[in-house]
């Protein structure tokens, strides 16, 4: 059966021609409403060319970023368990067609070795990423890696990006502790689907396609949801990926906790070496704005896919996630391992130095974990952040998470300039109430407290 929402949303899309400048005015001042756009009016948006119309869509969606989340910019890093699969997509590089690709699948003492150094790095939480092969890395195997990660180091908060699963496989991953489950549909072109993923489990269309459902009626409160751009027209997929996080809110409460947009890139032992539908810069900064704009709770995520000063850019138009300093291959942080990588890495910057650049531009980095630990999530999230009252845990948890960073992991350059953005955040505190406790913790932190947060 065909999920409720494709078929809508198939029915429900306008022609794709240009809206006029005047339907583009009234979909953004609905847009300044802060309560989403239709994905119906999201495809309108994303079929303008109009370099001058779409930098005026830029500014609004700057705008909705600022309004719902401030300056913070959420870092994370990804960690791979394992590049064994059985699945055989024809643009990644771990397909179980790739003869030569070097595999590996980490021991537990490897997994919480990788997880210590991202820690020294200075990264809180991290996105563990497998491949699809139970034989080499089953569900007991991810359930003693995430204990032991918790038990072994100080990473705070493991994301989970991992096959679709049934409800009660989701359930012990909850109760272990992830605390968002991530998957891609990739595309949601059904015809375009099949002819991408040849072999293997996920040649299931549905069975990935309701994967959050599962999730959610696991215990997940937090789903993370994208399509991998390039494989089909992107206005299809982003409508679509709109779509489908509007159907997540209106049954279950929540939108989708991130969205992810990555463009297709080149990954050693790929079949598929180029996108079939290029997506060019301008157009992805179009389509980041067109997402924040349209789901204006949501996360939304930019990797190292991405060369630097795109990324820098993005994060102005919607983008409030990066991950830094990634390795797409298992055993990347500890030794440098040379086994077979995901993707090719476009921004190499280690997480110093994107903490500079985040910095540079007058924005707030933030290695927070809070919400997750808290009870911020799912409805209550969503509701919070449409209210406007998450902006404010936001930026007091980004300042104490910046100053743990300060103190423990940057070199002098970066501890001077984040002490001054530091500075400037306690100014911008309105309430004074707050103001005096959030400087109460960070002298408490300066005396050797940590985890400290609102």
């Amino acid at each position: 059966m065909e999920a409720p929402f494709v078929a809508d949303l198939l029915k429900g899309f306008p022609e794709a021609t240009p809206p006029s400048p005047q339907e583009v005015e009234d979909i953004l001042d609905k847009g300044k409403e802060l309560k989403g756009l239709s994905p119906g009016e999201a495809f309108k948006l994303l079929s303008v060319n109009d370099g001058e119309i779409r930098r005026l869509i830029g500014s609004v969606a700057g705008w909705v970023k600022e309004r719902i989340y401030g300056k913070r910019v959420v870092l994370f890093a990804p960690l791979y368990l394992s590049n064994y699969c059985l699945n055989d997509c024809v643009y990644c590089g771990f397909r179980a067609g790739n003869r030569e690709a070097k595999r590996k699948a980490l021991s537990l003492e490897e997994a919480v070795e990788e997880a210590r150094a991202l820690e020294k790095r200075g990264y809180k939480r991290a996105l563990l990423v497998i491949g699809e092969d139970e034989r080499r890395y089953d569900l007991e195997s991810l359930l003693k890696t995430i204990r032991a990660i918790y038990r072994e180091t100080g990473i705070r908060i493991l994301h989970l990006n991992a096959p679709p699963m049934e409800v009660e496989d989701f359930r012990r991953l909850r109760d272990a502790g992830i605390g968002v489950y991530q998957l891609f549909q990739e595309t949601y072109h059904r015809q375009t689907y099949s002819a991408m993923h040849r072999g293997g489990r996920k040649r299931d269309y549905l069975y990935r396609l309701t994967a959050m459902d599962r999730a959610i009626e696991g215990g997940f409160k937090d789903v993370g949801i994208g399509v991998l751009l390039g494989l089909y027209d992107y206005r299809f997929d982003v409508a679509s990926l709109i779509a489908h996080s509007w159907y997540l809110y209106r049954r279950y409460g929540t939108h989708a906790h991130t969205i992810s947009l990555p463009r297709l890139r080149p990954a050693p032992g790929a079949i598929l070496k180029s996108p079939p539908y290029p997506v060019t810069d301008e157009d992805l900064k179009h389509i980041v704005s067109v997402c924040r704009i349209s789901l204006p709770s949501v996360g939304i995520v930019i990797s190292t896919r991405e060369p630097k000063d795109l990324r820098d850019e993005l994060i102005k138009v919607g983008v409030s996630q990066i991950s830094a300093g990634s390795r797409t291959e298992p055993g990347g942080y500890a030794r440098g391992r040379s086994f077979e990588r995901q993707f090719d890495i476009f921004d190499a910057r280690p997480l110093e130095e994107v903490i500079e650049a985040i910095i540079r531009e007058g924005l707030m980095p933030s290695l927070c974990t809070s919400c997750y630990r808290v009870g911020r999530e799912g409805k209550v999230f969503t509701e919070k952040t449409l209210r406007g009252e998450i902006k404010t845990f936001c930026h007091l948890n980004a300042i104490l998470t910046l100053k743990e960073y300060l103190l423990d992991s940057a070199g002098n350059g970066v501890r001077q300039k984040g002490e001054e953005v530091i500075r400037k955040g306690i100014e911008e505190i309105e309430d004074e109430g707050l103001k005096e406790e959030l400087i109460r913790r960070l002298k408490a932190i300066e005396e050797g407290r940590r985890d400290l947060f609102f």
